[in-house]
C-alpha cells in the first residue's frame, strides 16, 4: 500500500484502498464528469499490476505463488475462557471440513477480558480464518456459549454494552459468507476448542 501511495502521488490520481487482514482491495475511479475509462486510469492500473507482480517474484521462491486452499463449507468449533472473569483470557477455535477432518486448530491469548468477550473473540478469529484462508462460503458454528449463540441468532438482546463492538464485528463477518448457522453444543462436544484455550492460557499465565 505504501508503494502504491507513492505512485498515486506522482500520477495525481487517487484510488480507494482497503486493507482487510492479508487482502488489499484497490478501486480506481474516473474523477471526470464522464464515466469513460481514461488513460490515467489505465496507467495507474498497469503500474499497480507491475508493483504486485514484482513483489510476488521477490517474496516467493522460484516466482511460484501457491494458490489458497478453497474449501467451500466448513465446521467451526469456538470457545473462550477467562481465569478470573475478568482476568487473563484466551480464545480457541477448530475448523473442520464436512468429513470431520481437522483443517486448523489454534488458540490465542487476548489479555484481560471476560468469559463472554473471549467467547466472541474466538468466534471472530474462526470466521476470519474460514473466510480469508479457506474462502469458505458456508460455515456451521458450534459453541457451548448459549449467550453468544442466541445473540448471534438475534434471539437474546445484548444488554452488556462492552459486547457491542465485538458482536458487531462478528455480524460484519457473517454477511460476507453465503450462509452461517449457529448451534449450541454441550461443553464435552467442544473439547478441542477448549483445549486450545487452555494451552494459550497455560503458555502465558503462571500459577
Amino acid at each position: 500500500m505504501g508503494r502504491v501511495a507513492s505512485v498515486v502521488e506522482r500520477l495525481d490520481h487517487y484510488p480507494r484502498l482497503q486493507n482487510d487482514r492479508n487482502v488489499v482491495d484497490v478501486w480506481i475511479n474516473t474523477h471526470d464528469d464522464h464515466v469513460e475509462i481514461t488513460n490515467q486510469d489505465r496507467e495507474l492500473a498497469d503500474t499497480i499490476d507491475t508493483l504486485v507482480d514484482g513483489s510476488q517474484k521477490n517474496n516467493v521462491e522460484n516466482s511460484v505463488v501457491d494458490k489458497p486452499t478453497i474449501i467451500t463449507e466448513v465446521q467451526l468449533y469456538a470457545d473462550g475462557g477467562s481465569r478470573g472473569n475478568p482476568g487473563p483470557s484466551a480464545s480457541g477455535y477448530v475448523l473442520l471440513n464436512m468429513n470431520n477432518e481437522v483443517l486448523v486448530q489454534a488458540g490465542e491469548f487476548i489479555g484481560t477480558t471476560t468469559n463472554n468477550q473471549a467467547e466472541y473473540q474466538a468466534l471472530k478469529l474462526g470466521l476470519e480464518h474460514a473466510l480469508h484462508d479457506f474462502r469458505a462460503r458456508e460455515v456451521h458454528v458450534y459453541m457451548d456459549s448459549m449467550l453468544v449463540v442466541n445473540q448471534m441468532r438475534n434471539i437474546f438482546k445484548i444488554k452488556n454494552r462492552d459486547l457491542w463492538p465485538i458482536h458487531q464485528a462478528c455480524q460484519q463477518l457473517v454477511v460476507k459468507f453465503h450462509k452461517v448457522t449457529f448451534d449450541h453444543v454441550p461443553r464435552e462436544l467442544n473439547r478441542m476448542a477448549d483445549g486450545e484455550v487452555n494451552k494459550a492460557l497455560d503458555a502465558v499465565v503462571r500459577d
